[in-house]
């Protein structure tokens, strides 16, 4: 069995303070992915930024306070990779790849955009290097037979059944159309060929749902986005046997707006 767990900490110094030191002593997962780290490895606490049992990659922003993604995993890989070959953004800290035996593990924060801003043309052009990199990457992994798994804050809710008031946010970044479809194009087995997890776990349900603003009730009404995903080759996600969002018993339980998103996989 092979354990992935992917979050959005939403500033880890912040979260280490919060319960995420004692979540992780607690976890089983075999692969942990954050996101939004938001810190230089020499700014973390020793507790989350080495880890006894773990074996952890950290690539900050070189913007200081922004973005920022980490990858934990129990057995030391085989390889590791920062970015994915983009002069604009491998130095932004939204990815991070390890070759750990027969599958390459990615964490991905994929920028959050804000319609009519530069932040929205930002998040366009990485999607359009990000979809490239996932097909070569896919090809790559295939010919050495391996699978793959990008896990990670996706920022886009991709059908109706991924966020609570969907009809409200259709002109907003995160749930405009042209995301949409090129998620489309991410799980299409004609071009991006991979398979969200999650979703083919749970084919007929809203969310489960791994987001939810801090402002209002919106966590204690579950008014949340499912935007935190496992997206893996087909073979993979067939291998998929429980997948769950660790949600927080309570908002003041919360130690981030998002919530871990865990997938169990039966290689």
């Amino acid at each position: 069995m092979l354990t992935v767990t992917s979050v959005n900490v939403n500033g880890l110094r912040a979260a280490a303070k919060k319960g995420f030191v004692e979540w992780l002593a607690d976890t089983s997962a075999d692969v942990l992915c954050l996101q939004e780290v938001r810190a230089e490895p020499g700014q973390l606490p020793e507790a989350v930024r080495a880890p006894e049992g773990w074996f952890v990659t950290h690539a900050p922003a070189a913007a200081k306070g922004r973005a920022g993604v980490s990858l934990y995993s129990r057995r030391e890989p085989d390889a590791v990779r920062i970015g994915f070959g983009s002069s604009e953004f491998d130095g932004s800290g939204r990815y991070v790849e390890a070759d750990l035996p027969g599958v390459t593990i990615a964490s991905l924060y994929l920028p959050s955009g804000e319609v009519g801003t530069d932040r929205q043309d930002e998040k366009v052009r990485f999607m359009g290097e990000f979809l490239a990199h996932l097909k070569d990457l896919r090809a790559r992994a295939a010919a050495d037979g391996r699978e793959v798994l990008v896990v990670g804050d996706w920022n886009i809710a991709h059908e109706q059944a991924d966020l609570k008031n969907w009809r409200s946010n259709t002109k907003n970044s995160g749930f405009l159309p042209e995301e949409r479809d090129w998620l489309t194009q991410v799980f299409a087995p004609t071009d991006g060929g991979y398979v969200d997890v999650v979703r083919s776990l749970h084919p007929d349900v809203a969310g489960p749902y791994t987001w939810w603003s801090y402002r209002g009730r919106a966590f204690d009404n579950d008014s949340g986005w499912r935007i935190d995903l496992h997206v893996s080759t087909p073979t993979l996600a067939g291998k998929a046997v429980k997948g769950f969002v660790e949600r927080a018993a309570t908002h003041g339980e919360r130690w981030s707006d998002h919530a871990p998103v865990t997938v169990v996989y039966d290689l």
